[in-house]
């Protein structure tokens, strides 16, 4: 056993897989959790070092379960055990509980995530698409201001609408 700090222990242990399944019905997620943390029902928690991250198992009763992810249903894996530790300190509260590296190895192929580059690109055209629509909202505000655009009545609105309705109208038939 080696202390990180005054309150976690890091075990490494020999043997045992201490790695749970990854099914449903080893998984618990958020809501429960909270409530558990809300009726002091948990008895203890480990941080699992697994493949590219880290886990939380948390005990309760006679029963271990992993930490869900809030969508996926699967379990909820840490990039960084600082991350995995601030989880069990603020979220359930605890301040003392195990830390089991045993399994932990990084593959940094696996540690890119697949849509990052698709996410990017859509948020780099979502600010291009927000900085041209209000730069032509300012324009038709300073042609309003300066009156180079005119502006139509509403009767003049209406008449144009309602004939281009019946373009389509027929245009469609």
């Amino acid at each position: 056993m080696r202390k990180l700090d005054n309150n976690v222990r890091l075990f490494i242990y020999n043997g045992a897989d201490m790695a749970p399944a990854e099914k449903s019905s080893d998984v618990i997620d958020s809501k429960a959790v909270k409530s558990l943390v809300e009726a002091k029902g948990i008895r203890g928690a480990t941080v699992l070092g697994r493949p590219g991250g880290w886990a939380v198992l948390v005990r309760y009763g006679e029963a271990e379960r992993a930490v869900a992810g809030q969508k996926s249903h699967r379990m909820r894996l840490w990039r960084r055990v600082d991350s995995a530790i601030g989880f069990v300190r603020s979220e359930l509260g605890m301040d003392r509980f195990d830390v089991d590296a045993t399994h932990y190895h990084v593959n940094p192929a696996e540690r890119r995530r697949p849509d990052t580059v698709e996410r990017l690109r859509r948020q780099r055209e979502a600010v291009a698409h927000d900085r041209w629509f209000r730069a032509e909202v300012q324009s038709a505000i300073d042609g309003i201001a300066a009156g180079t655009n005119p502006i139509a009545s509403d009767d003049e609105v209406e008449r144009r609408l309602k004939t281009l309705r019946n373009a389509l109208k027929s245009a469609a038939s």
